[in-house]
C-alpha cells in the first residue's frame, strides 16, 4: 500500500536554491540473468549514482520520495526508461504521475523518474478502460494500456501488458510497481507478477526482497528466484493469512507476530506487551504502524513521551550510533532491527531524528524501517512468506525451479567457520559435481526427477574471496541434475 502514512507536516527545513534542469533519466545495468529469474537493482532516492544529490529548494518531514525504494523498466518500443516504486501492499502497475501535485523535494525528484510517451511506442495499444486507484495517501486516475516492457540486463521483454497510464494524480510522486496478488485473486487481469510466470521469464511465482540498508541505499529484487549472498542460515516460513481471516479482509501479505521486544546495547531486554497479532508486510510504506498505545511505550523507551502534531515521535539522533535493536519474533525466525534502521534522519544542522514508526487504528503493518533489515521471499504458489535476518556478502542471484527447493536453501552470508548449507541428497542423484581449492569431483547415480525434484536451487559455499555459484534442473531426458561450486584462490 504505497505512501501508507498519514504526511501532513507543514515543517519545511530549507536546504539552499537549486536553479531547475531537464531530466535525465539513468538507465540501470544489471548483470547477466540466470534463466528463470529476473533480478532487478533496487534504488534508494538517495542514491547520488542514479539520482542527483540536488534535492529541489525544500526538503521537508511531509516529503516522502527521500525515504522509498524504486525500480526501473524500460516500457514501449523503443524502449522508454521509467523508475517506479516498488509496492507489496498493492497489486497494478501504472506510471506519469502529476508532478504538480506534489511541493519541494518530492515535485523535482517526480520529474527526474521518467515519463512514458504512448506517442512514442509503435506496440501500445489503449483499451478504452479507466480506474481510480485510491492508497494511503494519494490517488491516481488511470487509463489502461498494453505495451512491451523490457527488464534491464536480459533480452527478455514482456508483450502485451496491461498498466495504467495516469490521466491525473493527486499527492502521487512516482507511479507505482504494485506486486501482491494478481488475476483472480486481486486484479481481473493478469498483473506484473503473473505476466512474468506466464510468458516464461521465471519458472516460479516467488520474488524475493532486500531493500539494502540505509548506507548501502541499493539493493535488489528477484523474481523467481533468490539471492543468497542477502541473508545467513534459513529461511523461516510464514503461513498468509487469507483474506477472509485479515484484519481488512484484503488479500495482503498477512502474517502472524508473536512479539516485540526492545534489545537495548545492556542487552537487559523487554518485552513489550499486546505486540502479539497479525501484520502485513509493506514496501510501499515508508514507516511502520502499530496500535496507538503500542507505539507510545516504545517511544518512550526511545526517550520520547508524545508524538508532535503531526504524529512523529521525535528521537535523540546520538541513537543511531548505539548498537541496540527491536526485535520482530515470528514462529521460527527473529529479524532484529538496528535502532539505526528504525530511525528516519531529517538531514539538517544539526539533523533531526524521528522513530521510525507511527500509531494508527486502521493498519498494523511493517514498512521499510522494518524490511531494510529482513530478507523476504513472497511466495505466491504456496501463499507463504518465507522470512530471515537479511545480511550482505555479494550478489548471488539464480533461479528456483521447484518452490519445494525454499525448505533447503541456506544463505551464505556469516562467520567464514560456518557450514555451508546442509542437504541429505538421494544416493541416486543423476549428477552432482562439487568443486574445491585441490580439484573436481564428480558422483554419478541413476536417479530421476522424484528422487531429487527438492534439491535446492542455487546453493554456494563460502571459501575464501572465491566465487560460488550452484544450478539445479532438468536435463533435456527429463532427469534432475544438480551442479554445486566454488572457486577458490
Amino acid at each position: 500500500m504505497a505512501a501508507s502514512i498519514l504526511y501532513s507536516s507543514a515543517l519545511a527545513l530549507l536546504l539552499g536554491l537549486v536553479r531547475h534542469v531537464a531530466a535525465v533519466v539513468p538507465v540501470l545495468q544489471t548483470t547477466t540473468h540466470d534463466e528463470g529469474c529476473i533480478h532487478l537493482p533496487i534504488v534508494h532516492s538517495t542514491n547520488v549514482n542514479f539520482f542527483s544529490n540536488k534535492r529541489g529548494v525544500q526538503l521537508q518531514l511531509a516529503n516522502r520520495s527521500d525515504i522509498a525504494y524504486y525500480a526501473q523498466l524500460s516500457i514501449g518500443t523503443p524502449p522508454q526508461p521509467v523508475f517506479v516504486q516498488l509496492d507489496t501492499g498493492s497489486f497494478e502497475l501504472w506510471v506519469n504521475p502529476d508532478c504538480s501535485t506534489v511541493r519541494g523535494a518530492d515535485a523535482l525528484f517526480c520529474e527526474r523518474i521518467g515519463q512514458y510517451d504512448t506517442s512514442k511506442s509503435s506496440t501500445v495499444t489503449s483499451l478504452g478502460t479507466s480506474k481510480m486507484l485510491k492508497y494511503g495517501i494519494g490517488s491516481a486516475n488511470i487509463s489502461y494500456v498494453t505495451d512491451t516492457i523490457t527488464l534491464a540486463g536480459t533480452s527478455t521483454a514482456l508483450r502485451n501488458v496491461q498498466f495504467g497510464v495516469a490521466t491525473s494524480t493527486s499527492d502521487a510522486f512516482a507511479g507505482i510497481l504494485g506486486i501482491g496478488y494478481g488475476m483472480g485473486i486481486a486484479t481481473k487481469y493478469p498483473n506484473f507478477v503473473d505476466q512474468l510466470q506466464d510468458q516464461n521469464a521465471t519458472r516460479t511465482k516467488v520474488y524475493t526482497l532486500a531493500l539494502g540498508s540505509k548506507d548501502a541505499r541499493e539493493g535488489i529484487i528477484v523474481f523467481g528466484g533468490v539471492d543468497t549472498a542477502k541473508f545467513a542460515g534459513k529461511l523461516a516460513r510464514l503461513p498468509i493469512i487469507p483474506a477472509e481471516r485479515s484484519p481488512d479482509k484484503v488479500p495482503r501479505f498477512w502474517v502472524d507476530l508473536k512479539s516485540i521486544t526492545l534489545t537495548p546495547p545492556s542487552g537487559v531486554g523487554r518485552v513489550y506487551e499486546d505486540s502479539a497479532r497479525p501484520v502485513f508486510l509493506d514496501s510501499g510504506s515508508t514507516m511502520t504502524l502499530l496500535p496507538r498505545n503500542l507505539t507510545a511505550a516504545i517511544a518512550k523507551d526511545f526517550g520520547a513521551d508524545e508524538p508532535d502534531a503531526n504524529g512523529f515521535y521525535r528521537i535523540d539522533c546520538a541513537l543511531t550510533k548505539m548498537n541496540g535493536t527491536l526485535d520482530f519474533a515470528f514462529d521460527g525466525v527473529t529479524v532484529k532491527v538496528p535502532y539505526k534502521e528504525l530511525t528516519r534522519e531529517v538531514p539538517t544542522n544539526p539533523p533531526m531524528c524521528f522513530l521510525g514508526i507511527m500509531a494508527s487504528d486502521k493498519f498494523t503493518l511493517l514498512g521499510d524501517t522494518f524490511l531494510r533489515s529482513a530478507y523476504a521471499v513472497f511466495d505466491l504458489e504456496t501463499n507463504s512468506i518465507w522470512l530471515t535476518q537479511a545480511a550482505n556478502c555479494g550478489s548471488a542471484p539464480a533461479a528456483l525451479n521447484d518452490i519445494n527447493s525454499l525448505s533447503l536453501i541456506r544463505g551464505t552470508c556469516g562467520p567464514a567457520t560456518e557450514p555451508a548449507a546442509t542437504v541429505t541428497l538421494p544416493s541416486s542423484a543423476v549428477w552432482i559435481s562439487v568443486a574445491d581449492g585441490a580439484g573436481e569431483s564428480d558422483l554419478a547415480g541413476p536417479g530421476g526427477r522424484d528422487d531429487v525434484r527438492s534439491i535446492v536451487a542455487a546453493l554456494g559455499k563460502r571459501c575464501g574471496d572465491g566465487e560460488r555459484f550452484g544450478v539445479a534442473g532438468r536435463a533435456a531426458s527429463g532427469s534432475w541434475y544438480m551442479f554445486v561450486g566454488m572457486m577458490c584462490p
